[in-house]
């Protein structure tokens, strides 16, 4: 199965290509506008895959304040799956997806979209089924692409504890994020499987579009599952 990942488009709308199954992870627009959100749906409108999943991240407030249906009805032809704390299927993997992140002191009071403590972040992941092969969250993990070094670390606490409970951990394959635009990249431990017995190891992935400046620099991530 060949999958693209996009994350933090902030208003850039770049190539993704064609394959089976695209997901964007969050931060749709540049200036959370119902104008905008019309474009970005247009936009999704004409990628060609099989199917297309989406969840909001913390700049949509549009979507905390009124969902995706207003956006959907008008545009008859949209087949797109939103997914808010819960799930579909494709070709016999199941997917969820969460908008969640941890809220931080000194956040943009125009950025704190699905935004909440830790500790309520840990009722969130717990809604995440254990049979759960692909999840799509807007947070990365913590110390999964969730930062410039291991000194800088933005991801939620809450959501490693989750991942790495049984069975979970063992049913993943493919977690996509974004969010923290300097974690952009994978991190694919499959090479690793030696040491895992006969676990199918997950792929980590940050698809933020755009680095830490807000420039469209990173290019959608591809992987075959």
């Amino acid at each position: 199965m060949e999958i693209c990942c996009v994350s933090d488009l902030h208003g850039y709308y770049p190539d993704v290509g064609y394959g089976d199954l695209l997901i964007i992870s969050g931060d749709l627009t540049a200036r959370d506008t119902p104008f905008e959100y019309g474009q970005f749906a247009a936009w999704m409108d004409r990628q060609k895959y099989k199917k297309k999943i989406l969840i909001a991240g913390n700049h949509d407030n549009f979507f905390e304040k009124r969902g995706f249906e207003d956006i959907k009805d008008s545009y008859s032809t949209l087949d797109i799956d939103y997914l808010c704390d819960s799930g579909t299927e494709f070709e016999g993997l199941k997917i969820w997806g969460s908008p969640w992140t941890p809220w931080f002191h000194g956040v943009n009071p125009k950025c704190k979209a699905f935004m909440i403590s830790e500790s309520k972040l840990k009722a969130k992941w717990a809604l995440i089924p254990d049979d759960t092969n692909i999840l799509i969250t807007h947070s990365p993990a913590y110390g999964m692409k969730d930062g410039k070094s291991a000194n800088q670390r933005l991801g939620s606490t809450s959501l490693l504890h989750r991942q790495v409970r049984q069975p979970l951990f063992d049913n993943c394959k493919l977690h996509v994020c974004g969010h923290i635009h300097e974690g952009y990249g994978v991190f694919d431990i499959r090479g690793l499987q030696t040491n895992l017995g006969d676990k199918e190891a997950c792929v980590y992935v940050n698809a933020s579009h755009v680095n830490e400046h807000y420039q469209p620099v990173n290019k959608p991530v591809r992987i075959i599952l």
